[in-house]
């Protein structure tokens, strides 16, 4: 079994919001896979299901983001797994809009969601980095972060969301780096990125 966790702030008002597409990444794998409906439990939601044969319960966190380790040290505990068994799915402006890296531990480059989560339960879970790029200074990662994706970047935030979901019985089954190549390669073949020097680009 594994736990994955989509981090976000809960409510409507940051639905659109970059920081929230860890949630819009959950919430595609729960509705292409076929979970079960979302329930409150763990100062979260929770829907459970299969990815190829290994059982997942995803979990959004619903404490805010900067206390996100709290629900999941819950969920952990509650089904007895260590961070190995956690998979976190988070936005990362150290990357490109639309990129995607995977990787077991590390910093947390200034993320909130992530320092809690290294709080509570270690720093050896994997993190699934989904790029949303960096506003050019450090005093305006904030509103960039807690502002909405532009009209601009939906066909590449959906686009990103429906192949990370199609995908991701890969990192259920522990195969991280096929994963995030065959997410790299789709999205190439969908002309999200310029001629593949790490930036995105527009779908005309």
């Amino acid at each position: 079994m594994r736990l994955f966790v989509g981090l976000g702030n809960p409510g409507a008002k940051y639905q659109g919001n970059r920081h929230n597409i860890g949630f819009m990444v959950i919430d595609e794998i729960a509705r292409r896979h076929g979970f079960s409906p979302w329930r409150r439990r763990f100062q979260g939601e929770t829907a459970d299901g299969v990815l190829d044969g290994v059982r997942i319960t995803l979990l959004k966190p619903t404490t805010y983001m900067n206390e996100s380790g709290r629900a999941v040290q819950e969920a952990a505990g509650f089904y007895k797994i260590g961070q190995d068994e956690v998979a976190v799915f988070h936005d990362e402006i150290e990357l490109p809009p639309a990129k995607v890296r995977v990787k077991v531990g590390g910093g947390i480059a200034g993320h909130n969601g992530l320092r809690s989560i290294s709080a509570h339960i270690g720093n050896d879970y994997l993190r699934v980095r989904l790029g949303v790029g960096h506003p050019g200074a450090k005093e305006l990662v904030h509103n960039h972060v807690l502002g909405d994706f532009a009209k601009s970047e939906r066909p590449w935030v959906e686009a990103l969301c429906e192949i990370a979901a199609d995908n991701a019985g890969l990192i259920a089954k522990g195969k991280d780096s096929t994963f995030a190549n065959k997410v790299h390669l789709a999205m190439q073949a969908k002309g999200f990125y310029d001629n593949d020097k790490g930036t995105s680009g527009s779908k005309q």
